[in-house]
């Protein structure tokens, strides 16, 4: 039986590295991924160039076009609109984030390394909370609001947020904290610290990757809510969210008004996220293969 034997390549007709032939996925995946960012940034150059034209030239007719005439006036009056809604949304934001970030911690850290009976029932049921919608408590959360004194201001649109954000937080800290390893907390007890000593000393120094996500979600869901700004605070508490729809609804659209506001109003939370987005995906997916 005979064996076929290739022959050398001619001289010539020498195939390509392997090298060569492997980048031309390397380049359609860069082609796309440049096609794709472009279409996003889409949006973003109609709300720049619409923002810095007047009102003469700000029209959906000219929204591809740059402005013939380059002024900030929109961007001042803008501000002037939002400027009491940007800093109730600061009032409310960043007290609510640290505060759902601590409850959360608290919970998570006991329902994951602190066990008692009937954790995994309690756990289920702070799952259910997030399933239920704003619309379903609208009217019963106004009531309470109201009995307890904190309808129409800042504080209580931050109970709500706050008891509202408990069952993400919660589940958030529980998966992250489900990765540190038991012999710690073991360790820890042998030493003599208790439950409020172990989760300070121990559980609260590797906490920032959750912290950062539970930051960043609760940040971004305070800052971009209208439902509970609208129905919980008066005209003197409301928030960017509401103060931008108001500027958005007037009878004669003031388009680069609205997307300099836009803009304003986006920018916190481009920030939060350019700060802390690097722990946001390390948080995230903490615990997710594990517990």
């Amino acid at each position: 039986m005979s064996t076929a034997v290739e022959a050398p390549p001619r001289a010539g007709h020498e195939a390509p590295p392997v090298a060569q032939q492997a980048r031309w996925p390397v380049y359609v995946r860069f082609v796309l991924l440049i096609g794709f960012v472009l279409v996003f940034l889409i949006p973003i150059y109609v709300l720049l160039v619409t923002s810095f034209k007047p009102l003469t030239e700000a029209d959906p007719s000219q929204a591809w076009s740059l402005p013939k005439v380059w002024t900030t006036e929109a961007w001042q009056v803008a501000w002037d609109k939002l400027k009491p809604g940007i800093a109730n949304s600061f009032l409310l934001a960043i007290p609510g984030s640290i505060i759902s970030a601590a409850l959360g911690a608290m919970n998570g850290f006991v329902l994951s390394k602190w066990r008692f009976p009937g954790a995994d029932l309690v756990f289920t049921l702070f799952l259910f909370g997030m399933f239920i919608p704003y619309q379903g408590v609208m009217i019963p959360l106004v009531q309470l609001m109201v009995d307890l004194g904190v309808y129409g201001g800042i504080p209580g649109l931050i109970l709500a947020h706050v008891v509202y954000g408990i069952p993400i937080c919660t589940l958030i800290f529980r998966n992250y904290y489900v990765t540190i390893p038991d012999e710690l907390m073991e360790a820890a007890r042998v030493d003599g610290a208790g439950m409020l000593r172990s989760f300070w000393s121990i559980v609260m120094p590797v906490s920032g990757p959750a912290v950062a996500v539970v930051i960043i979600w609760q940040f971004t869901s305070m800052w971009n809510d209208f439902l509970f700004a609208v129905f919980l605070t008066g005209p003197t508490s409301w928030t960017t969210t509401v103060m931008l729809v108001n500027i958005a609804g007037a009878q004669t659209v003031p388009y680069s008004q609205q997307m300099s506001a836009a803009i304003l109003a986006s920018i916190p939370t481009m920030v939060v996220y350019v700060l802390l987005g690097r722990f946001f995906m390390r948080g995230l997916m903490a615990g997710a293969l594990k517990g």
